[in-house]
């Protein structure tokens, strides 16, 4: 498996670059879902441009060393959002799409446990990887090679407390 490195400058431009292809295909929606954690950051930008309600949807599914072994799909019991009711039309947000199993998981899982009637889901995501077994709405780069991508805010993974002291301390 290759690696691709990304930047927090490459990161903020790519969700620009998705928050214009949505922009551009003229849908409208009136909630945007992120799956965290990959998605939260995603998530709060296109909230922001778009001015729609964010809710957050929590899922795991990677463990292991360097988080990089895939398991059990795991939703969390709650949709977290601050609007009395979710929207009828969804865009739902991930940072990628690996094998493509929270994203068709999602979607039957939000349909199930909305009080109020979904008319429409589209998903849109940063990478979309080769291996994936379903294709989002809205993709910034399509990955052939499937790699595994190293965001900027990954190395938190690793870092305790008391070791941030000391890098901010100087």
């Amino acid at each position: 498996m290759s690696d691709l490195y990304i930047s927090w400058s490459d990161y903020h431009r790519k969700i620009e670059q998705l928050a214009a292809q949505i922009y551009q295909s003229g849908w409208e929606f009136n909630q945007i879902i992120c799956l965290a954690r990959g998605g939260l950051r995603v998530g709060d930008i296109l909230s922001r441009i778009y001015k729609q309600p964010l809710a957050i949807l929590a899922t795991s599914s990677y463990s292991g060393p360097g988080k990089q072994e895939r398991g059990r799909l795991n939703f969390s019991h709650h949709l977290t959002m601050t609007t009395e009711k979710l929207g009828s039309r969804i865009l739902l947000v991930d940072d990628l799409v690996d094998s493509g199993m929270t994203l068709k998981e999602t979607t039957p899982w939000l349909k199930m446990y909305s009080d109020t009637p979904i008319e429409e889901i589209r998903s849109a995501v940063i990478w979309y990887k080769a291996c994936s077994v379903i294709k989002p709405d809205y993709y910034v780069d399509y990955l052939s090679d499937n790699p595994w991508i190293h965001q900027p805010f990954e190395h938190y993974e690793f870092m305790k407390p008391a070791e941030l002291l000391e890098v901010v301390s100087g």
